[in-house]
């Protein structure tokens, strides 16, 4: 993240990012469900949209805030910058998470409003069954491995293409069609469209997502090592998955800044 803008900019900055991504997520759902009856034909159009949207918020907004757009994302960032000083402080912590929530739920709502969809309808589409929980945990710990790995393998330069490509990927070989991002999650409860997902079915979700990204820190580790030069308060992500997502940056490879 950017040190030298004030936590009140990156702050508000990860908030308008999330409902960006959740707006172009639910509206690619609306506009896909309203132009044909095929549901493969539906997902894929909303994950294409969602991997060209994911892409240019990172690269837009990564700069400022290290775009992480995603609750998970952010808490990793925290835990594994303790070991070296470099962690996002508890009041960035604080600031981004309810941030990152309100935004989602607002892009739900801004997306059933341009739709003409009523602004606030919770939705109905159940996804309470054990293979989506595990689906979420593969989702969200290969974001986190990438995200982590990235940095920790000099290649964060790659985080914009990199990020959405896999939220891409992960639509369509995951069960759950990968949320990977509680913000997202939280904020999908809020549209009964194609994108939506029962109230009922949130908690199973944010567990799986959060186990995920334990996974994907042991990954990281196992794979990379422990981070060391890398500072892991210098992030850029999405999620949401469809969800949201996220990459960390070295301090010394910021390319998104040049």
């Amino acid at each position: 993240m950017n040190a030298a803008a004030p936590l009140v900019r990156r702050a508000a900055v990860e908030g308008i990012g999330t409902a960006a991504l959740v707006a172009v997520v639910v509206g690619s759902g609306v506009q896909a469900a309203e132009l044909t009856r095929d549901v493969g034909v539906q997902l894929l159009a909303n994950s294409l949209a969602t991997v060209f949207g994911l892409g240019v918020l990172i690269a837009l907004l990564g700069p400022v805030s290290g775009a992480h757009f995603n609750p998970a994302v952010t808490l990793a960032a925290w835990f594994t910058g303790r070991r070296t000083g470099d962690a996002p402080a508890l009041r960035d912590v604080a600031a981004y998470l309810p941030a990152q929530i309100a935004g989602a739920i607002a892009g739900a709502v801004l997306a059933d409003a341009m739709f003409g969809k009523p602004l606030v309808h919770f939705s109905t589409h159940d996804r309470w069954a054990g293979h989506l929980w595990l689906g979420e945990v593969v989702a969200t710990a290969g974001l986190v491995w990438l995200i982590f790995g990235l940095a920790r393998a000099g290649r964060a330069h790659l985080a914009p293409v990199a990020v959405a490509s896999y939220i891409g990927a992960a639509y369509w070989f995951t069960s759950s069609t990968s949320f990977a991002n509680p913000a997202v999650t939280i904020g999908r409860a809020f549209t009964d469209t194609f994108a939506g997902i029962a109230p009922a079915s949130v908690a199973p979700f944010l567990a799986a997502q959060l186990v995920g990204a334990a996974a994907g820190l042991g990954l990281a580790a196992v794979c990379f090592g422990r981070p060391d030069t890398v500072n892991e308060d210098d992030v850029v992500v999405p999620h949401d998955g469809q969800q949201s997502v996220g990459t960390l940056r070295p301090a010394n490879e910021s390319a998104l800044t040049r």
